[in-house]
């Protein structure tokens, strides 16, 4: 079995040594079901998940019928990866590197750009390159696009990103670190908070001076424009 995060069908094919039909007839049945599909709707399981098909596949070379199969794994379920989340009864939709770039209107390259600086991360990845992104990344990178025009740094940008990135783990999780890590990171996300308000309070501040400033303007341009066309001598307005 390969070292991958995700598999797709094709994979299940290649690695269980299963046709197509077979699998379909798995899925029918409920003895196997996929964590979730990415955006163009392509189901994928993961490394735990095929674990688990592993372990149907075991039963039934071993020459159980379909049906006993699943009475076994009624009553007795099939050994999971302590590692995987808990399953939440809701297929969970994933993001192409594609698909998240066109949905925040960014080109991939700029999606890739922000992985290299370690600002994203994706959460899966197959063997074939395929990376999947949770679609709250399509609020993070939103959020990205926001910070830039705001000016702050790459690097603020990728502290508030790693903070936003723990929020959803500790509002899904909030057991996932011991009380003394999540208090800490907690404090953390508030006074980032804090300090970004104090920022944009400034920027409202500056924008309404700005508005203002480039209304007073545009009105003093225009008559000052207006002024200037009576300088201009009969014979030269009919020219243009």
């Amino acid at each position: 079995m390969g070292n991958k995060d995700i598999y797709f069908e094709e994979d299940l094919i290649q690695e269980l040594e299963q046709p197509g039909d077979v699998l379909a007839k798995w899925h029918k049945l409920g003895l196997i079901h996929a964590d979730g599909t990415t955006a163009e709707g392509v189901p994928f399981y993961t490394r735990g998940t095929f674990k688990k098909i592993l372990h149907v596949k075991q039963l039934i070379d071993l020459g159980y019928p379909l049906e006993d199969v699943q009475k076994i794994i009624r009553k007795i379920g099939i050994p999971s990866d302590q590692s995987q989340v808990k399953r939440s009864g809701k297929m969970s939709q994933y993001l192409t590197v594609g698909s998240l770039a066109e949905l925040v209107g960014v080109s991939p390259r700029t999606i890739k750009y922000w992985e290299d600086k370690g600002i994203i991360e994706a959460e899966l990845r197959s063997e074939g390159g395929f990376r999947l992104f949770p679609e709250a990344y399509v609020f993070i990178c939103q959020l990205i696009k926001d910070l830039q025009l705001f000016g702050y740094s790459l690097e603020d940008i990728k502290s508030i990103a790693d903070l936003f990135r723990e929020f959803l783990v500790l509002n899904g999780h909030p057991e996932f670190y011991p009380p003394p890590a999540t208090q800490e990171k907690l404090e953390e996300m508030l006074q980032s908070i804090h300090s970004m308000q104090n920022k944009m309070d400034q920027f409202k501040k500056g924008i309404v001076r700005w508005e203002d400033l480039l209304k007073k303007k545009q009105k003093e341009i225009i008559q000052l424009r207006n002024q200037n066309r009576k300088r201009i001598p009969p014979e030269r307005k009919e020219k243009k």
